[in-house]
């Protein structure tokens, strides 16, 4: 049975492949690659295909297709080839780090603390990221988790709300401005409005 499933998943997996290269350099949105890879797996298996978004899903995590937004990937052929090019080497990761002096650049926490660091890419590999100093940023590991759990905006514009509650209850205008700044910016841009922010 396990044999089974391992052999449906790489059918699956191959069959999604198979779309996006047909396809190349092309935004594509979530139910046409969902409609025909259920379509083709069910004419060519005479099985369902139980769960096309996972497989989706985990190869745009390896950087083998690109997110371009929600429920809209790309296949690019370049970005796929160079896959394995998207980690930072090792001296850019110690450049990386002396840049942001050894320090988590949302909290500032450090080796001084006895805080684990990671080089994190701003711009995530599955959103077409690339290993470059400047797309590179130090994270401690409870912010870098949180970054992959939240998307980057909506761990800022948290951090943001925390700051402005502080920032009143403490009295300190110049703060509750800043924040009310930064907050009015996501409202406008319409960015994370799940995030509900009181005034």
């Amino acid at each position: 049975m396990q044999t089974n499933d391992k052999q449906n998943n790489s059918t699956q997996k191959d069959l999604i492949v198979e779309f996006f290269t047909k396809h190349p350099n092309r935004d594509i949105k979530h139910p046409e690659i969902v409609d025909w890879v259920s379509t083709t797996y069910k004419e060519r298996t005479g099985k369902v295909f139980r769960d096309p978004d996972r497989e989706i899903r985990k190869l745009a995590q390896s950087g083998f297709l690109v997110k371009i937004a929600k429920g809209i990937y790309k296949y690019d052929p370049e970005k796929a080839s160079k896959r394995d090019l998207e980690d930072f080497t090792p001296a850019q990761k110690e450049k990386i780090l002396t840049r942001d002096d050894y320090k988590c650049v949302i909290c500032g926490k450090g080796k001084k603390e006895g805080v684990d660091l990671h080089v994190d890419h701003i711009k995530p590999k599955d959103l077409g990221g690339e290993a470059t100093i400047e797309n590179g940023q130090t994270l401690c590991a409870q912010h870098n988790f949180m970054k992959k759990n939240l998307k980057q905006t909506e761990t800022g514009k948290k951090m943001f709300i925390r700051l402005y509650e502080l920032a009143k209850n403490e009295n300190n205008e110049a703060l509750e401005k800043f924040c009310t700044d930064v907050l009015e910016t996501y409202e406008k841009h319409d960015i994370n409005g799940h995030i509900v922010w009181d005034k």
